[in-house]
């Protein structure tokens, strides 16, 4: 049995502009490390199509906001960086690896742990798996910095990341976090996302 803190996490959450396919308009990433969250790092993206209203309804973003940001193009090295891990993790991982896939083109995730998938697996019987709804009854979001804010994607991966901890602690190890079935059982690669 392996240790889950053996490997490196990057914790990933984006906001899009609202478009068809998406574009980026934010991306956090969060690393853990030895079972430890770390410090953030994010970005605001100018995206080539403007944010649509529904989306700054959402996240709060506009297109004044990003206007004097970089493209994506020019901060593609700095993010891909920031991802180079043992392990992604995004709560709802298929949008955020969706998006960051296209954005990149080339780009090809580690091995994906799916908090909401996770939660539903080793929390069972919660009202709501919705990031908000597990931050709130998890009190995830306590001690954060001040001025952040949800649906934010430093706000969401930094909740993300203490989620995806309080679910690890409750594996009993790397392989049951994973899905994977003890010695003799089913050797069949699990499905994380």
């Amino acid at each position: 049995m392996s240790d889950w803190t053996s490997l490196r996490y990057a914790v990933v959450d984006v906001e899009g502009n609202g478009q068809q396919p998406p574009e980026l308009v934010e991306v956090a990433v969060v690393p853990i490390v030895g079972g430890t969250v770390g410090e953030p790092l994010s970005w605001l993206i100018k995206p080539s199509t403007p944010i649509k209203h529904f989306a700054t309804r959402i996240h709060g973003l506009t297109n004044d906001d990003v206007g004097d940001a970089p493209s994506f193009v020019d901060v593609a090295d700095e993010v891909r960086k920031a991802l180079d891990s043992d392990a992604l993790v995004a709560h709802n991982a298929h949008v955020d690896v969706g998006v960051l896939h296209r954005q990149f083109g080339d780009w090809q995730p580690p091995e994906v742990f799916d908090t909401l998938k996770l939660a539903k697996r080793l929390v069972p019987n919660q009202m709501s798996y919705k990031l908000g709804s597990l931050t709130e009854a998890f009190t995830l979001a306590e001690g954060l910095p001040e001025g952040l804010s949800p649906h934010r994607a430093t706000y969401d991966a930094l909740v993300a990341a203490r989620l995806f901890v309080l679910l690890a602690h409750r594996a009993v190890s790397l392989e049951e976090l994973r899905g994977q079935q003890p010695e003799g059982g089913d050797d069949e690669a699990p499905a994380l996302f």
